[in-house]
């Protein structure tokens, strides 16, 4: 490669954004680190339920480090990092899966849930399609709000390198980070411009509701891995990327 391919990465601004960053170097690629989402705890905890619900690693360690556990409830955790998370906190995970979302996790659970309780824990931007999939499963669902995601006053270098053509690729890990990433491009005036610098980009998007954000913007997305990690999401961003600058 006779240049790096500039990554830009919007993962908060804690242990995430530094593994991304070592990942991406690790991938031969120049990371341009632009965390899009910070965490504002909100000190709840989730009710008692037969089952419960968790959809983030940083909702597990909010939890863990409040001191709560799960008692005798069904565990299901979104994805192997939250599940990671959950194990390091001693807990047992009961379900993982096969799809890494929403959708995923209703298709999951479906069958088991119909006049059970249903503890959804998780951030203020999670998606209708839990909720709505489990009540219509049968469920008895309430969900409790860990934490909010909010934008960082600083974000939005990213943006203006898009605007200027110096992306050579984008990672998107959630719908959130599209929509923080615009914002920021807004509020600087270089939302259109900005846009355009990804469409010459290679865009990633962690799965399909982070692509369908992305694509109802006019971002073109080019990578959407077959697993919802950020590894995977990394891996084929920078392959895909890569070959543009082999001389």
């Amino acid at each position: 490669m006779s240049q790096q391919v500039r990554a830009a990465v919007f993962r908060p601004n804690d242990e995430r954004i530094d593994a991304a960053v070592e990942l991406l170097d690790s991938l031969g690629a120049t990371p341009v680190a632009d965390p899009m989402l910070a965490v504002e705890p909100t000190d709840a905890t989730p009710e008692p339920a037969e089952f419960v619900v968790l959809t983030s690693k940083t909702g597990v360690e909010l939890l863990a480090g409040a001191g709560w556990t799960p008692g005798d409830a069904v565990l299901c955790c979104i994805g192997p990092a939250t599940a990671a998370a959950a194990r390091e906190a001693g807990w047992t995970v009961d379900r993982i899966p096969e799809e890494y979302t929403s959708a995923g996790l209703v298709e999951h659970l479906a069958p088991d849930v119909s006049g059970k309780t249903v503890e959804v824990a998780r951030s203020d931007h999670g998606s209708q399609v839990l909720l709505d999939g489990l009540r219509d499963a049968g469920a008895d669902v309430h969900e409790t709000v860990l934490y909010r995601l909010v934008r960082p006053e600083e974000a939005g270098q990213s943006a203006v390198m898009a605007a200027d053509g110096d992306l050579e690729a984008a990672l998107f890990t959630s719908s959130l980070t599209v929509d923080h990433f615009l914002d920021a491009a807004a509020e600087r005036g270089i939302r259109e411009e900005a846009i355009a610098g990804l469409n010459r980009a290679v865009v990633g998007a962690i799965g399909a509701p982070t692509r369908e954000t992305a694509e109802s913007h006019g971002i073109d997305v080019d990578v959407v891995p077959d697993e919802a990690t950020f590894d995977a999401l990394a891996c084929d961003v920078v392959e895909m990327a890569a070959p543009t600058y082999h001389e």
